[in-house]
């Protein structure tokens, strides 16, 4: 496993198991897009309502990477017409197509089985390679998908040793679909456990480490947001080390559905 790692799709298509996260990162959002390339990332998420998507683009532009190099993510909202807003955001980002496009949430009337349908045109129409769901429960999946037949191939969750669900996580293997980790770091508010650190210091390695290698070894992606350049290092140096069957007994035992903000949508 490397930074190069990818994960199988449903679609025959391939994901990269690690990324950047752009949630806020509004300050140098194409200066750090294009540190992250440079260090070897190559996956990158981004959401309209993030403001970062213009910045994403002229970060990817500036690094000069080819763009079957590098992985991009990005969302339509619940209020939006799919289809249209998958081509207004292209072009907010000067790309002709994305790697995976997102439902970013599910909106309040039920699973937004029109926005799913906006979806799947834009993939039938080669602007999406693949598409999927974020902050899902397996209820609304389940209706999206008898609605239409179309399997998401990812549902993006906030995810980590401190808020996860494992019956999502086999419901999720029994449909071939991925779990991709928004807020693995858990934005800080528990990188100072004691017994995550008790871990950390076993390996010789962070607390945020430690919880990215977790996601990894459970084989659900991560996408840690980093606006500083230590931080972006520091979070793509997690493939020198290996957590053991006892470590990673004790991380899933942290588990107490804990959410940085206020609630897991899925558990």
């Amino acid at each position: 496993m490397d930074a190069n790692t990818t994960l199988p799709l449903h679609t025959g298509n391939r994901m990269p198991a690690f990324g950047l996260g752009t949630w806020q990162l509004t300050d140098d959002t194409a200066g750090t897009v294009a540190a992250a390339l440079e260090l070897g990332y190559r996956l990158i998420d981004t959401a309209v309502d993030y403001g970062t998507q213009p910045g994403v683009g002229e970060g990817i532009r500036r690094s000069g990477i080819e763009r079957s190099d590098f992985y991009l993510v990005t969302k339509v909202e619940e209020t939006d017409d799919a289809y249209e807003a998958t081509r207004a955001y292209l072009g907010e980002l000067g790309l002709d197509h994305a790697d995976l496009m997102l439902i970013h949430r599910p909106p309040s009337s039920g699973p937004g089985e029109e926005l799913w349908r906006g979806l799947i045109r834009a993939k039938e129409e080669g602007l999406t390679r693949d598409i999927g769901v974020s902050n899902y429960s397996t209820d609304l999946i389940d209706r999206l998908i008898e609605a239409t037949g179309e399997v998401p191939t990812v549902n993006q969750i906030e995810w980590s040793p401190f808020g996860h669900s494992d019956d999502m996580l086999r419901y999720a293997n029994e449909k071939r679909m991925i779990i991709q980790a928004y807020s693995p770091l858990t934005r800080g508010k528990r990188l100072d456990d004691a017994r995550l650190g008790e871990i950390a210091a076993k390996h010789g390695k962070s607390p945020a480490q430690v919880l990215i290698r977790w996601n990894l070894q459970r084989g659900t992606a991560a996408v840690p947001k980093a606006n500083l350049p230590a931080h972006l290092a520091e979070n793509i140096d997690v493939f020198d080390f290996e957590l053991g069957e006892d470590d990673m007994a004790r991380l899933n035992g942290l588990n107490e559905r804990f959410s940085s903000l206020g609630k897991l949508p899925y558990a």
